[in-house]
């Protein structure tokens, strides 16, 4: 079955770094975009890095020069390094995969929690 787990979330300092995990089986993960999104309680849940099955890469705006988003395609995983982490970036966070073609697909792993905080 498809599973994709999201690991390396925690408890940080503002100001400090982070990078996360998102082992991906079950389907063919270099057809797939690859992409982290967050959750904030009472916030809507935001895109904040997609990874194409080409490797070009998209940020939101709040997040961009400060994460990085990269995959490797031979270990099945996708990376979200996070820099100058600011409280403003306390979420869950949720690796997603998704194709267009030949069919709609879409994956969601369980998230990870990622507190910034002094």
């Amino acid at each position: 079955q498809v599973q994709l787990v999201e690991s390396g979330g925690g408890l940080v300092q503002p100001g400090g770094s982070l990078r996360l995990s998102c082992a991906a089986s079950g389907f063919t993960f270099s057809s797939y975009a690859m992409s982290w999104y967050r959750q904030a309680p009472g916030k809507q849940r935001e895109l904040v890095a997609r990874i194409t099955s080409g490797g070009s890469t998209n940020y939101a705006e709040a997040v961009k020069g400060r994460f990085t988003i990269s995959r490797d395609n031979a270990k099945n995983t996708v990376y979200l390094e996070m820099n100058s982490l600011t409280p403003e970036d306390t979420a869950v966070y949720y690796c997603n995969g998704a194709r267009i073609v030949p069919l709609i697909q879409a994956y969601w792993g369980q998230g990870t929690q990622v507190t910034v905080s002094s």
